[in-house]
C-alpha cells in the first residue's frame, strides 16, 4: 500500500511541476535552528547526511528516526536547507511532506 501512496504523490508532484516549471518545493524545510543542530552533529560524527525515517510503533503507529548516512539510497528523496542535507527515506516522505524541522532545547517539565 505504501509504494500505491508514493505512486500517487510522486504523480501529484509531476503534475505540479509541469503546471509550474522549474517550480518544485522541498518535502521538508529547516528553521535556522534546526540547521544549526544538524550541521553540529553531521560534523561531531564526519558523515555527508543525517537520514530522515519512519518506524512502527507509538500512539499514532509511527515513530521518526534520525541517522547518519554515508551515502544517498537510490529512492531517498535529498533535502538541501540552509547548507545542511537531510535525506528522506521514501517510507516516510508521504508523512513529512509539508513539515517544517525545528530544533528547540529547553529543561524537561
Amino acid at each position: 500500500m505504501v509504494s500505491g501512496s508514493l505512486s500517487v504523490l510522486a504523480r501529484a508532484v509531476a503534475m505540479a511541476e509541469r503546471a509550474v516549471p522549474g517550480a518544485r518545493r522541498q518535502a521538508l524545510t529547516l528553521t535556522e535552528t534546526a540547521a544549526d543542530r544538524i550541521r553540529q552533529l553531521l560534523d561531531m560524527r564526519q558523515k555527508p547526511f543525517l537520514r530522515l525515517g519512519v518506524k512502527a510503533r507509538g500512539c499514532n503507529g509511527l515513530s521518526y528516526t534520525l541517522n547518519y548516512a554515508d551515502e544517498k539510497g537510490k529512492f531517498d528523496e535529498l533535502v538541501e536547507d540552509k547548507g545542511v542535507r537531510v535525506l528522506i527515506d521514501p517510507k516516510a516522505l508521504m508523512h513529512v511532506v509539508g513539515t517544517k524541522m525545528d530544533f528547540v532545547e529547553d529543561r524537561l517539565k
